[in-house]
């Protein structure tokens, strides 16, 4: 796995380096800036971006324009994405932007190796890692889109921690219920979102994305 990392606080750019070349992983490039960044991504062709969401010249929201553009470049890129704090606008930002490949991660998260590096890979493999402290703080806003109260407590249930990323075994496990069960729930959750399948959407991603612009 070939990573390049965009950070402007030295310090945690280059623990991160350390931390991932300690898990035997391979830190090809970090930058400073988004200018460097994206330098980085079109000369190692990366396979994975881990990108701080604030960084200059003004420090609001350069990190997130610059993932979406390293990914117009390189649609294979997985994105990590790492904030101060949770900032929903851009998270549904990035995910608006194609679903697979992508996440969004307090800084704090990094601390936690075992969970970092579980997201990280989640990500690298194709699929989607959204922080907890995202969907728990999500839970306790109101949503204006009616249609999540088609929704089950169960299904909500279930929802949240697709948003988290996990897959039906995992949900199935935090949930105690089969993975039939989950399955079933998944599909009654596309049918009451009118989420029908197509070829150019993503039926689990489009379900996160009403659920997070919608708590």
């Amino acid at each position: 796995m070939r990573i390049v990392i965009a950070e402007d606080d030295p310090l945690l750019r280059e623990g991160l380096a350390l931390l991932l070349r300690a898990e035997s992983l391979d830190v090809v490039a970090t930058a400073a800036d988004p200018d460097g960044f994206l330098a980085a991504v079109d000369a190692h062709e990366p396979d994975v971006a881990i990108v701080d969401v604030r960084m200059p010249p003004t420090h609001t929201d350069e990190g997130i324009v610059a993932a979406v553009e390293a990914r117009r470049r390189r649609p294979d890129l997985a994105v990590l994405v790492l904030s101060a704090y949770v900032e929903q606008a851009f998270a549904t930002d990035l995910l608006s932007h194609g679903g697979s490949r992508l996440g969004y991660l307090l800084k704090e998260r990094v601390g936690r190796v075992q969970e970092f590096m579980t997201a990280l890979h989640r990500v690298a493999d194709g699929g989607t890692a959204i922080d907890p402290e995202v969907v728990a703080q999500l839970l306790s806003r109101t949503r204006p889109d009616r249609r999540l109260d088609r929704l089950s407590p169960r299904e909500l249930d279930v929802l949240a921690l697709m948003a988290e990323g996990l897959g039906n075994a995992a949900i199935a496990e935090k949930l105690f219920v089969s993975e039939g069960a989950v399955h079933k729930h998944i599909r009654s959750i596309f049918a009451k979102l009118d989420l029908a399948p197509t070829d150019r959407t993503d039926r689990r991603v489009a379900a996160v994305l009403h659920y997070l612009e919608g708590r």
